[in-house]
Formats: structure tokens, C-alpha cells, sequence
């Protein structure tokens, strides 16, 4: 995907950053555990400076953030979410793949964690070679090992 590009988020992207993931999640949520507003602003805070997050953009608009952070032994993939009017159209694909070769790059897997009321995205993280490794309450945790 030619015109989508991947940049590091600074301390102004925060609120893209949550809103993006409200927009994308809190249906998944609400049917799983709940959407609590004031619990998922802590959680964001927390994760927004702890993680390596990261701004997708489409033709210079952004449409979605990655959250990731680099192991010693892996590769984690903590969020991706994309702007539902621009879900469809191969970006997350498209930054799993770019993140694969990143992580045969530094021979490192990929470990990602997938909510067990959405089976549309644990398909496409098995399409893109990951495998289920266990399971907690309400994740489905997943790996693909470094090419």
C-alpha cells in the first residue's frame, strides 16, 4: 500500500491515539467486560507513555495507531486500531506485514492478544501466519515466529 505510511506519535497524538481506540474498540468492549469511560482514559495514559505507539496514515490523514513494544524475545503488538470509515481497505494487513519483516529482521517473533468477541480479526492474524497459544478470560493470545 503505497500512500500509507507509519510515523512515531508525540505527546500530541495522545488524544488521536484514544480516541481512535474508542471509536474502533468500545463495541468489542461492550460486549465483552464493558466500556468504562473514566477506566479506559487511565489505561490510555498509562499505555500511551509506557508503549511505542505509532500514527497510520493514509495519504497524510491519519487513520489509525499502532501500540508495540520490543522484548528481548519478542515483538508485542499491544493495540492496533484503525478509524472505522477506513476499515476494509488492507491498512492493518498491511502494518502487520511491515511489522513481520520487522520482526524477521531482528529474528524475533510476534506475539499479539486478540478479544474472543471479534473472530473476524483472530481469522486475519491466522491469514498472516499467527497461531493461537493459549487463551485467557477474554483474549485469545497468538504468536508468529520469526521467519
Amino acid at each position: 500500500m503505497k500512500n500509507l505510511q507509519i510515523r512515531k506519535a508525540t505527546a500530541a497524538d495522545s488524544e488521536f491515539a484514544y480516541q481512535t481506540k474508542k471509536a474502533a474498540f468500545r463495541g468489542y468492549m461492550e460486549k465483552s467486560s464493558g466500556w468504562n469511560e473514566e477506566e479506559q482514559r487511565k489505561l490510555h495514559q498509562g499505555r500511551f507513555a509506557e508503549h511505542d505507539f505509532r500514527i497510520m496514515q493514509l495519504s497524510g490523514v491519519n487513520v489509525g495507531i499502532l501500540a508495540m513494544s520490543w522484548q528481548p524475545d519478542c515483538i508485542k503488538l499491544h493495540q492496533m486500531f484503525i478509524l472505522p470509515e477506513y476499515q476494509g481497505r488492507g491498512i492493518g494487513g498491511a502494518c502487520v506485514k511491515l511489522l513481520i519483516k520487522n520482526g524477521a529482521i531482528s529474528q524475533l517473533p510476534i506475539q499479539l492478544r486478540v478479544l474472543k468477541v471479534n473472530p473476524r480479526h483472530l481469522h486475519s492474524y491466522q491469514r498472516l501466519g499467527f497461531k493461537r497459544t493459549g487463551e485467557n478470560d477474554g483474549y485469545f493470545l497468538m504468536e508468529r515466529p520469526a521467519e
